[in-house]
């Protein structure tokens, strides 16, 4: 079965079909899934009713899984965390985020289900951080290449938010000590393609470090702003049974939170990735 990509936007996106994600990938349906992933950044994949357990198989043919320190998951399959608006915060995914930048080894990608969904709203929005650095005029370029930049998990998981009982307590603290701020390059090179992509985000990033406070926080504000422009991004209005998988290194999203009191459920796969250079 041959895979049909038609591309949504020139920035990013690309929607796929002639796939059926329940079912163990061919090598060729692996391989022609991962150039068009480098190709377009984010693919979209409609009417796949896929449980927990063929998600995290999908995935895996990418990479190792991660577990999430904070999220709760499926409990036969840990690696698929649960986004479930019923039980748990979280309006950390209603700002732009590159996820788990605070790990050394950020995340290569991830595979999004959408199991429940209001009747309207609750779309996601995604950016290229390949259209963005390629946006900046070249003296703005030069500066940023050779800058790095401190990503703290307290940030998007702050305590008053993720510490309300002994148990979640418990399990912040953990997490922030083994999580320690950590610097990654504020311009990060593909591991695959070679090209370059600004690589910050609102939901982690806090300052840059060569800069002094003010400088940092003037200039952080303007790339975070000229990352997310319409004309690096785009935006999926989701189906039941959608599936997403992006290119977490050179790309951001923001889960748009305009649905409550509605219920919205979405089970993620993350794949680790390499230390950003």
């Amino acid at each position: 079965m041959s895979l049909t990509i038609t591309p949504l936007s020139p920035a990013l996106g690309a929607q796929i079909s002639g796939v059926d994600l329940s079912r163990e990938l061919s090598d060729a349906q692996r391989d022609a899934i991962e150039q068009a992933l480098l190709e377009h950044q984010v693919l979209f994949f409609r009417d796949q009713p896929i449980e927990p357990q063929q998600q995290a198989r999908f995935a895996a043919r990418f990479g190792d899984l991660h577990i999430h320190p904070i999220y709760p998951n499926v409990p036969q399959t840990p690696q698929v965390l649960i986004l479930d608006t019923a039980v748990t915060d979280v309006r950390d995914n209603a700002v732009w985020h590159t996820d788990v930048t605070f790990l050394p080894t950020p995340a290569l990608g991830a595979v999004l289900s959408a199991k429940q969904l209001p009747a309207y709203g609750g779309d996601t929005l995604w950016a290229s951080g390949i259209a963005a650095f390629e946006g900046l005029s070249a003296p703005l370029r030069a500066l940023l290449d050779g800058l790095t930049a401190t990503h703290d998990f307290t940030k998007s998981f702050p305590l008053e938010r993720f510490g309300t009982t002994p148990e979640d307590l418990a399990r912040w603290e953990a997490t922030r000590r083994n999580n320690p701020p950590l610097s990654h390059p504020v311009v990060r090179t593909h591991p695959v393609s070679g090209r370059k992509a600004l690589f910050v985000n609102e939901g982690f990033t806090t300052r840059i470090n060569e800069l002094n406070e003010l400088e940092s926080e003037a200039l952080l504000k303007l790339l975070f702003a000229h990352a997310t422009r319409p004309e690096y991004s785009i935006r999926w209005r989701w189906q039941e049974n959608d599936v997403a998988f992006w290119d977490n290194r050179v790309t951001q999203h923001f889960a748009v939170d305009d649905y409550r009191p509605n219920r919205r459920v979405m089970h993620r796969a993350t794949i680790l990735g390499d230390a950003p250079y």
